[in-house]
């Protein structure tokens, strides 16, 4: 990896982090674009600038995370599904990161839902926080983001519409769900893996988390501006058609430079 490769990937994280769109899938794709063969450190790297674009909502969200204890408690019991299943299937999910198809399918799949959703739920009107239970189920639909593509945003606000939350509700508790997520992860990973680490590496992934910060901060205004106002369809279409043109490149042997 090159500091070019790293900077690039550190932007399509910050950019990707919030936006219903799949970060890690983004990653993926942005790696085979750039050619850069699969290793160890790449997947650390991967995970842990996703810790640089959680910041970012502490910062811009700082006086909401000294609200309540209850607050957190939300937060943790949302946590727990995907901490859980994560710890369990941990290494078959590292497997599926090295896998263009699974991203470019689960692309497709909730590109689809996304051109639907505003229609389903469209008498969603609660702002405030999700109750415990409704925490829960956001965190059930979370496990799903594990899968590659699918996106974590995407599943957390899909979770929190079916719970009756308005749309900007939803986005804000998905948002704030990150940060334990996302931390979680990166700690994990960076434990599991520091030994590996070489010193020019350790400057990567601090430079990584500083560029996904920046980034993050901006995609996050953008996203609840535009959510707001236009709804999902945008992000839906864009998921259909970027996964589709994976679909036929792979299908006509093209292999995203995979090593």
């Amino acid at each position: 990896m090159t500091w070019f490769d790293a900077i690039i990937i550190a932007i399509v994280e910050g950019i990707t982090e919030f936006l219903p769109i799949s970060s890690t899938g983004h990653m993926i794709i942005a790696q085979h674009l750039l050619g850069i063969p699969s290793s160890d450190f790449l997947h650390l790297y991967i995970v842990n600038i996703q810790f640089g674009a959680i910041l970012s909502v502490v910062f811009l969200y700082f006086k909401h995370f000294f609200k309540s204890i209850d607050f957190y408690v939300k937060l943790f019991v949302a946590f727990i599904p995907a901490a859980i299943v994560g710890f369990i299937f941990g290494k078959h999910i590292d497997v599926l990161l090295d896998s263009v198809w699974v991203v470019s399918i689960a692309l497709v799949a909730g590109g689809i839902v996304f051109l639907y959703v505003d229609k389903w739920f469209t008498q969603n009107t609660y702002q405030g926080e999700p109750s415990y239970f409704n925490s829960f189920v956001i965190g059930v639909f979370q496990c799903i983001a594990l899968i590659p593509g699918v996106s974590r945003s995407a599943a957390t606000i899909i979770g929190g519409l079916t719970q009756k939350l308005h749309r900007k509700a939803a986005a804000e508790f998905s948002f704030f769900l990150a940060v334990p997520t996302m931390f979680a992860a990166s700690a994990y990973k960076l434990y599991n893996t520091h030994q590996l680490i070489q010193s020019q590496q350790i400057h990567f992934l601090l430079v990584g988390n500083l560029v996904s910060f920046v980034v993050g901060m901006l995609a996050i205004k953008f996203f609840i501006y535009f959510l707001t106002r236009y709804g999902f369809w945008l992000f839906g279409w864009y998921r259909i058609i970027v996964g589709s043109i994976l679909i036929i490149l792979l299908s006509f042997g093209y292999k995203l430079n995979l090593v």
